[in-house]
C-alpha cells in the first residue's frame, strides 16, 4: 500500500476513536502503535517518509512510546541522519535500555565508534545497567577504533554479570579481540565456549587470517569441518586469503572443491577471492577463467583482476582488463587506480598513466596518501620526475609511504643529493622514516656515490630510530661499496652480518665484481648464489659475462653448458616504447616490427652521423668470442638503439624520448646514447633494471657511474 495511504488510514482512525476526552483508549492506542510500526516497516532509507512519520507520532501523542521510539532512532541512523537520532534520543527525560541500545546500535552501524563509547560510559553513569544486546555494538566499536584496552574492561565487566558464555557477546568478545591483534585471547575466548556458531568459528578464522597466522586459521577451519559446523561465505573467504597468504595451491583447490560442494561460487564475494588465491597462487590463468565465468561481477572483482595481473608478467593484460572494466560501464573506483598504475609504472606506459590521472582528476577522487604514492611511483618511474615532486607538494597530510614514494623517486633517477634534501626535510615533521624509508635513502646514496652519507644514513637507522636492518638495507650497503670499487671492505662486511646473508646480498656483490672485472671474488660470490638460488639464469649470466669480459672463452662455453644441463635459459634483452598509447617491444636484430625497415634506415642514417662525430663502436661489450666486424654489426642492432630510431622517426622533434629495457643497459648504447642526444639536439630518457639515465647534449645524468 502506498505510504500516502499508509498515513491517511491512521489519520481516519485517530478521528474515529477519540474519545470525549479529546484522549484515547487503550484500544486506540495500540491500533496506533501498530500502524505507526507497519509505517515505519516501509520506509527503509526514506528520510522524507520518516519525517512525515515522527510528526504523525508527535501530532498523535505517541513521541514518548519505547517501542516507536526505538525504531524511530534506529531508522534515522540507518538512513545516515545519525544527529537527528540523537536529537531524539536527547529529548527522552528517562529513556530504559531498549532505547540507549537503539541509539548505540545506531552509531555502530554507522561507523561512529567514538561516540558509541562515550554513549555507553554515560548510560553507566546514568545507572542503566547494559545486557546482552549492548554489548555486541559496544565491543564492535572497540573493534573499529583498536581500543583493545577498553574492550578489555568491558570483558571484565561481562564476566562479573555472568554474560560471556551468552553466544552473541562472546562471538563479539572474538571478533573484537581478532580485530584488535590479540588472537590469544580471542583464541581463549573461543575455547571458553560452550556452544559456538558459524558465526564463533568464522571470527577465529579470521582474527588468524588478519594476522597472517594463516596454518592456524586452515587448523581452525579443519576442526570446524570435524565438529560438523556448515561454513559461512565469510568463512571460506578467509580460508582462501589464509591459501593466498601461504601460496598453497593445493589447499586452496581443496577450498575451491569446498566451495562447489556447498554451492557458493554464486557469490560474488567467494568467487572474487577464490580468483585472487589461484592468481597469488601462480595460476593466472586459472584466476582469468574464474573472473571470466563469474556469473556476476561487482568492481571488486575487477579491481582484484587488475591488482594481480599489475603483479605478475602479464602485467600488459592488467591495462587491457581495466579498459575492458571500462566499456563494460563499470564505474572504477580509488582501488582501480590504485592496482592499475603499478602497470603503467612498471611499463613506463606514461600515455596511459596520464589518461588515468586525468580520470582521477575528472572524476574528484580523493587524492590521499595511497592513491598519491601510487601516482608519484608512477610518474617516477615513466621518468616525469618533475610531475611526481608536483604531485607530492599538493598533498598535505603526507605519511611515510609517500615521502619513501618521492625519496625513492629521486634515488632511480641518480639524484642522490635530492633524495637526501628530501629525507632532511621528512625529519624535520613528526613523520618518522620506517625500514622502507631508508631502503630508498640507502639505494639513493648506492646510485649517486655518496658512500660516507650512504654509512652515515645506515648508522642512522640502528642508532637514532632503532630499526634493525633487514637483508634489503645489508644489499644497499654491499651495492654501495661494490659500485665505488670497495669489493674487498663489501665482502668483509657480508662476513661480519648478524643475519644469514641471503641472495639480494650476494647478488650485489656480484654485480659489482662484473662492473669491476674480478673474476676471483665473482667465481666464490657465484657459487654461494648457485647453491642459494639455483633456477636464477641472472646469476649464470653475469658469471658468463665476467669471464667474457676477460676473454675467458672456454669458461663462458662451461656457464652455458651448466645453464643447458639445468634447463635455463637467458633473459632476452628488451626494449619497449610506448607511442600513441601503444607499447612497441624490441629484441636485438628484431625484424618483426611493421616498420622494420624504416627503422633499420634510420638508424644506417643516424650510424653515418654518429661516426663522423667520432662515435667508435666498444666491441668489448660484445659478450661472444665472434671477428670483429661482427660484434660490430651486433652492437648495431641492439634493442635500445632500435627503440631510439623508432622513436625518433615516430614523436615530434621537439619532445624527449622514453624507453624502458627489462636489463642492465649495455655500455656501447650508454655511449651511443650519448652521441645520438647531441646529434638529434633531444632528450633520450633511459629506464633500465636498475635505474634511470637522462641522456642531453652528450652527457648523461649518471656522470657514468653506474
Amino acid at each position: 500500500m502506498p505510504f500516502l495511504l499508509h498515513l491517511s488510514s491512521v489519520n481516519a482512525l485517530k478521528a474515529k476513536r477519540i474519545s470525549r476526552s479529546n484522549g484515547m483508549d487503550t484500544l486506540c492506542k495500540e491500533d496506533y502503535v501498530q500502524e505507526t510500526l507497519c509505517l515505519l516497516s516501509h520506509v527503509h532509507t526514506n528520510l522524507k517518509q520518516l519525517y512525515q512519520i515522527h510528526a504523525h507520532m508527535f501530532r498523535s501523542g505517541l513521541d514518548q512510546n519505547v517501542l516507536l521510539l526505538a525504531n524511530l532512532i534506529t531508522l534515522y541512523s540507518t538512513c545516515g541522519a545519525t544527529e537527528i537520532a540523537r536529537s531524539v534520543f536527547d529529548k527522552l527525560q528517562k529513556p530504559d535500555i531498549s532505547l540507549w541500545n537503539a541509539m548505540i546500535r545506531g552509531y555502530a552501524n554507522t561507523g561512529f565508534s567514538k561516540e558509541v563509547l562515550a554513549l555507553y560510559q554515560k548510560m553507566q553513569r546514568s545507572g542503566i545497567q547494559p545486557n546482552n544486546y549492548t554489548f555486541p555494538f559496544v565491543l564492535k566499536a572497540c573493534a573499529h577504533s583498536s581500543a583493545w584496552q577498553q574492550g578489555m574492561r568491558i570483558h571484565n565487566y561481562i564476566i562479573r554479570r555472568a554474560l560471556e558464555f551468552n553466544i552473541f557477546v562472546g562471538n563479539s568478545l572474538i571478533d573484537m579481540y581478532a580485530n584488535c591483534g590479540c588472537v590469544d585471547i580471542a583464541r581463549r575466548v573461543f575455547d571458553r565456549m560452550p556452544a559456538r556458531d558459524v558465526i564463533s568459528w568464522s571470527a577465529m578464522i579470521s582474527g588468524y587470517t588478519q594476522v597472517g597466522l594463516a596454518n592456524n586459521a586452515l587448523a581452525v577451519f579443519h576442526q570446524m569441518q570435524f565438529a560438523g559446523v556448515m561454513p559461512g561465505a565469510a568463512t571460506i573467504v578467509s580460508v582462501l586469503q589464509s591459501c593466498a597468504y601461504l601460496e598453497s595451491l593445493q589447499l586452496g583447490k581443496c577450498v575451491h572443491d569446498c566451495i562447489l560442494k556447498h554451492g557458493f561460487l554464486s557469490d560474488v564475494t567467494v568467487g572474487t577471492s577464490l580468483m585472487d588465491m589461484y592468481a597469488q597462487c601462480g595460476s593466472i590463468e586459472i584466476a582469468q577463467q574464474l573472473f571470466d565465468e563469474m556469473p556476476k561481477r561487482d568492481v571488486i572483482s575487477w579491481n582484484a583482476m587488475i591488482a594481480r595481473y599489475s603483479q605478475s608478467v602479464d602485467v600488459n593484460n592488467a591495462l587491457s582488463l581495466f579498459h575492458e572494466m571500462l566499456l563494460a560501464d563499470v564505474t572504477p573506483t580509488s582501488l582501480t587506480m590504485i592496482g592499475v598504475l603499478p602497470a603503467c609504472a612498471q611499463l613506463a606506459a606514461l600515455q596511459t598513466g596520464k589518461c588515468i590521472h586525468a580520470y582521477i582528476f575528472r572524476n574528484r577522487f580523493e587524492l590521499d596518501t595511497v592513491l598519491g604514492s601510487a601516482l608519484i611511483d608512477m610518474y617516477a618511474k615513466c621518468g616525469r620526475l618533475e610531475i611526481a615532486r608536483q604531485i607530492f607538494n599538493k598533498i598535505s597530510d603526507r605519511n611515510v609511504v609517500l615521502w619513501s614514494a618521492m625519496i625513492a623517486g629521486y634515488g632511480m633517477h641518480g639524484y642522490g643529493e635530492d633524495a637526501i634534501a628530501l629525507f632532511s626535510e621528512m625529519r624535520l615533521t613528526v613523520v618518522e622514516p620506517n625500514d622502507v624509508t631508508f631502503v630508498s635513502v640507502l639505494s639513493a646514496c648506492s646510485h649517486a656515490g655518496l658512500v660516507d652519507k650512504g654509512w652515515e644514513y645506515f648508522d642512522c637507522m640502528i642508532q637514532d630510530y632503532g630499526i634493525i636492518p633487514k637483508s634489503e638495507h645489508y644489499a644497499c650497503v654491499v651495492d654501495l661499496l661494490g659500485r665505488a670499487g670497495r669489493l674487498d671492505e663489501a665482502h668483509d662486511f657480508i662476513k661480519k652480518m648478524p643475519l644469514e646473508p641471503g641472495v639480494s646480498v650476494w647478488g650485489a656483490l656480484l654485480g659489482a665484481c662484473r662492473i669491476h672485472s674480478n673474476i676471483e671474488l665473482g667465481e666464490r660470490v657465484a657459487e654461494y648464489l648457485f647453491e642459494l638460488d639455483p633456477q636464477n639464469s641472472g646469476r649464470y649470466v653475469l658469471l658468463s659475462n665476467i669471464y667474457a669480459a676477460a676473454g675467458r672463452w672456454e669458461d663462458v662455453s662451461k656457464i652455458r653448458t651448466m645453464m643447458k644441463e639445468k634447463g635455463l635459459k637467458k633473459t632476452p634483452g628488451c626494449t619497449w616504447i610506448e607511442v600513441n598509447n601503444n607499447v612497441h617491444r624490441f629484441f636485438v636484430g628484431d625484424t618483426s616490427h611493421p616498420q622494420s625497415e624504416k627503422i633499420y634506415a634510420t638508424l644506417e642514417n643516424l650510424s653515418r652521423e654518429m661516426e663522423e662525430a667520432g662515435y667508435v663502436p666498444d666491441t668489448d661489450f660484445v659478450l661472444h668470442g665472434v671477428e670483429e666486424e661482427v660484434k660490430e654489426h651486433m652492437l648495431s642492432t641492439h634493442s635500445e638503439k632500435l627503440a631510439i630510431a623508432f622513436g625518433l622517426m615516430s614523436t615530434s622533434p621537439w619532445t624527449s624520448i622514453h624507453i624502458t629495457k627489462n636489463l642492465r643497459v649495455c655500455g656501447d648504447c650508454h655511449n651511443a646514447t650519448k652521441v645520438i642526444s647531441t646529434i638529434v639536439g633531444r632528450e633520450i630518457i633511459v629506464r633500465d633494471a636498475n635505474r634511470f639515465h637522462h641522456f642531453k647534449d652528450g652527457y648523461c645524468s649518471c656522470g657514468d657511474y653506474w
